[in-house]
């Protein structure tokens, strides 16, 4: 079975998210190594606006797709249980994570369907490789 979610959002579960729950997930199972907000570390700083002169990629100022952030939090995170969270944990993270890095608005709910539409402020800085 695969489990990669693609920018335009197939193979997306179902399942829905929203900021307030995300905040409350990620007080618990992420802030130990991103910090309280995710800008302080130790680890990945995860909260950055794209005018962010720093040198540190974050989802804000680098990641190209939303969509991206929801994979890789499913697959990877937390790192002393990589892929242990539910759908809607990830859904609620991922929207924790774009709210706090300014890209959606606090009260939006995250689906299968509104994820992919979200456009990421880094998008446009990244080409596209067509090769097979």
């Amino acid at each position: 079975m695969a489990i990669a979610i693609r920018p335009d959002g197939r193979g997306l579960p179902a399942g829905s998210g929203d900021t307030r729950t995300g905040q409350s997930i990620y007080a618990v199972k992420c802030a130990a190594c991103h910090g309280a907000t995710g800008r302080e570390g130790p680890f990945v700083k995860l909260v950055g606006a794209i005018g962010d002169t720093g040198k540190a990629k974050t989802i804000g100022n680098y990641w190209p797709y939303a969509t991206t952030v929801f994979d890789y939090v499913r697959r990877a995170m937390p790192l002393n249980a990589p892929g242990s969270l539910s759908a809607n944990e990830v859904y609620s993270l991922t929207a924790y994570l774009l709210s706090a890095n300014k890209i959606i608005a606090p009260q939006t709910i995250l689906d299968a369907k509104k994820l992919p539409t979200i456009v990421m402020p880094a998008k446009k800085y990244f080409v596209s490789d067509e090769r097979d």
